[in-house]
């Protein structure tokens, strides 16, 4: 196995990439429009440092905005962080992808 190779099944495509639609003549500006990882929300401890350190601490909340993450509030530990972080569905979301196909 090479030095760079990724792990895994050689058939299965990254993960790491999020999907374009190749019929779609704005598929490479709503790539760019897609967040690292396809992580649409994300908490951080306020103090920094690690996220499973100190889960009683309170943590910055942020949500992507299409450019980049913005500060959508705190909570009071990593817990709550968590929650928030996991009630998202991004297909149900509009306000965080909007679709510019709507409007023509």
């Amino acid at each position: 196995m090479g030095k760079h190779s990724r792990p895994g099944p050689p058939n299965q495509p990254s993960r790491a990439v999020p999907r374009v639609d190749p019929a779609d003549p704005l598929a490479p500006y709503n790539k760019r429009r897609h967040p690292p990882l396809d992580i649409y929300r994300r908490h951080r401890p306020l103090h920094g440092g690690a996220s499973h350190l100190h889960p009683n601490e309170p943590r910055a909340l942020e949500e992507w905005d299409g450019f980049t993450y913005v500060p959508a509030g705190t909570t009071a530990d990593l817990a709550g962080a968590q929650k928030w972080v996991n009630e998202y569905d991004p297909d149900t979301e509009s306000a965080v992808r909007p679709s510019f196909r709507d409007n023509e």
